[in-house]
């Protein structure tokens, strides 16, 4: 079976389900923390940069599963504001030992191996701005290996859109891929990509992941394969978000043909019946 690629709002309306169904909120936080965990090989000096939301809260939460494991990581807090679960695993980061540092000074990245962005999550919408730009700056100015928790804070998670976003040298997608991560700018701030399987059931089937290498299986015969920069001049009637996927299935379906959008590094393609993702950057 194919892996799964969702929109934002299916996977918030999965996360919800799962917590209704008796899985509280706090563990899927703490089983977040566990995915970044198993996907990163954690050596040396950690930073973890958190932001107001759950987000913010995944960062808090793997502080804590870094401290169980014998390495002291340094939070920089963005914001006095948390979510519920991110305070409790702020404090119980705080008494098991985490550092705190402070983003005000100059460079305030420098000696550490790892960053860690949990600034923004995928609900993210608009432009980074005011401290939020600030952190990404830094976060993109220093040397360290960037881990971006979820999705890299500033891209759209339906679109790919962003002008400013943090540069990841890999993002662990949490729970399943999201559309955004193969649409817009997104491959041009994503490095390396991977997901953490946290136990939750999706209640749609949208998008199916497939290897970037069989790309050129849908570009045959009786496909139609475009740029993604030309198919939005064409296609998109500028009224907000535009859905890419949606508007290539229809196309599909209208036409007959399997359509392909691409960019330097990912596509979308559309057979009539299923959505594929891929991209060069899938780890």
């Amino acid at each position: 079976m194919l892996p799964q690629v969702v929109t934002v709002q299916n996977m918030r309306e999965s996360d919800a389900a799962a917590i209704a169904k008796g899985v509280t909120s706090a563990e899927l936080m703490h089983r977040a923390a566990l995915g970044i965990f198993n996907a990163v090989r954690f050596v040396g000096r950690v930073a973890i940069v958190c932001g107001a939301g759950n987000n913010g809260g995944d960062g808090y939460a793997l502080a804590c599963v870094l401290l169980d494991n014998g390495i002291t990581p340094t939070i920089f807090r963005v914001t006095e504001k948390f979510s519920k679960d991110g305070l409790f695993y702020y404090h119980t980061a705080m008494s098991k030992g985490a550092e705190e540092g402070d983003l005000r000074i100059p460079s305030p990245f420098t000696g550490y191996d790892i960053v860690v962005d949990c600034l923004l999550g995928t609900g993210f919408r608009g432009e980074v701005s005011g401290d939020m730009q600030t952190a990404v700056e830094l976060i993109n100015a220093c040397s360290a290996y960037v881990v971006s928790a979820d999705i890299n804070s500033g891209i759209n998670g339906d679109t790919g859109e962003a002008a400013i976003a943090v540069n990841s040298d890999l993002t662990v997608s949490i729970g399943a891929y999201k559309i955004g991560m193969f649409l817009g700018d997104a491959p041009y701030f994503i490095g390396g990509l991977r997901n953490a399987d946290i136990g939750i059931e999706l209640l749609r089937k949208e998008y199916y992941l497939m290897d970037y290498r069989q790309l050129h299986m849908f570009e045959g015969y009786n496909a139609v394969v475009i740029g993604e920069e030309e198919f939005r001049r064409r296609f998109d009637p500028g009224e907000g978000d535009f859905d890419l996927p949606d508007r290539a299935a229809r196309l599909s379906n209208e036409t007959g043909k399997i359509i392909v959008v691409k960019n330097s590094h990912a596509a979308v393609a559309a057979d009539m019946q299923y959505l594929y993702c891929c991209a060069d950057y899938i780890i």
